[in-house]
């Protein structure tokens, strides 16, 4: 019969992390739902859009965020169903229902945080320590479920008759259901499994191990590809993989120079401010668009960007330079051929 003693009641001990643990992920629903539209996709803050911004770095789960952002209607789905899930977790962790199951929960959705944005943070690697610190705070959860001040608890002291029932050891509170004899070698395996996650992330994402320590969140990284000349048309395809999520990369220059690296023709940020819609073919819910003085292109965002000017009619057949210049001084360059 499962009971709880209140003097070395692990799951007691536990309140101040259960609670506090249980508290930010039942915000994030809090944040979307009451406090701001958040899942509103024409929302300046849509969520969507957040995700988004994990696809250039992710890890694992990279092929699914980008079947998600390339579809606006299932994304919206997911992300209204991730909100549901971490406000019932949340909310069922801070009241101590179900326990472990909801430490499971807290697991899972920490380890899509770690994958998906732990490369994220300016100062202080945020997503990843949020990641990592998840998945402990959750495996400790598990081990201790809850004591006094929680329904598990509740229900134990009531004796109702499904905390009587085997599967209430696992997904609720009490005893958990591991021969004393092997129960320390769990805890030790998964505690450095869970060690093995945090150390091989931490390197993986921002070289914290050995070597050099690199922050893919700090300066803004554009990738060009697809580069063509063709008649009257320069097109290509522009990526913005790197730099600080809150903030666009503001693109005020596109150049094209000849193999004797002159410049044959230019585009500045005046020009770049008033591309119309049918110039920029976005591929994500993240758009880069048209902004006051520049062209704005936000982390994640993909686009195919085209310019028609009746000079490209008049360069030779061969070899050309594409350079893109931020706003900040940073260049990207990209080989160009003329048919």
């Amino acid at each position: 019969m499962n009971h709880l003693t209140i003097k070395n009641d692990s799951g007691l001990l536990a309140l101040a992390l259960r609670l506090v643990v249980g508290w930010t992920y039942f915000s994030a629903f809090w944040r979307r739902t009451v406090l701001a539209p958040k899942l509103d996709p024409e929302f300046a803050g849509y969520i969507g859009k957040k995700f988004n911004h994990f696809l250039p770095n992710a890890l694992g789960i990279k092929p699914l965020i980008e079947y998600l952002v390339e579809h606006p209607d299932i994304l919206w789905i997911n992300m209204l169903a991730f909100t549901i899930i971490e406000g019932l977790v949340g909310l069922s962790l801070m009241l101590g229902a179900f326990t472990r199951l909801m430490s499971i929960g807290i697991i899972g959705l920490a380890l899509g945080i770690l994958l998906g944005s732990g490369w994220i943070g300016t100062t202080c690697l945020d997503e990843w320590q949020i990641g990592v610190l998840g998945i402990a705070a959750g495996f400790v959860l598990f081990l201790t479920g809850s004591g006094k001040y929680s329904m598990d608890g509740y229900w134990l002291q009531k004796q109702y008759p499904f905390t009587q029932k085997k599967y209430f050891a696992w997904l609720g509170s009490g005893s958990i259901p591991i021969k004393t004899s092997i129960f320390p070698k769990v805890v030790l395996i998964s505690s450095l499994v869970i060690l093995g996650i945090t150390l091989g992330t931490n390197h993986i994402f921002h070289g914290g191990l050995w070597g050099k320590l690199h922050n893919k969140s700090v300066k803004p990284k554009l990738e060009i590809s697809q580069g063509k000349i063709n008649e009257n048309k320069l097109s290509f395809q522009v990526y913005r993989t790197e730099g600080v999520d809150v903030y666009g990369s503001w693109l005020i220059k596109v150049e094209v120079f000849d193999a004797e690296n002159k410049e044959v023709i230019a585009y500045h940020q005046e020009d770049l401010a008033q591309l119309e819609s049918h110039q920029i073919e976005n591929k994500y819910v993240s758009k880069i668009e048209p902004g006051k003085h520049s062209l704005v292109i936000p982390l994640g965002a993909k686009a195919t960007l085209s310019f028609k000017n009746e000079q490209f009619k008049h360069l030779s057949k061969g070899n050309y330079k594409l350079k893109l210049t931020d706003i900040s001084g940073a260049s990207w360059s990209h080989q160009l051929e003329k048919s």
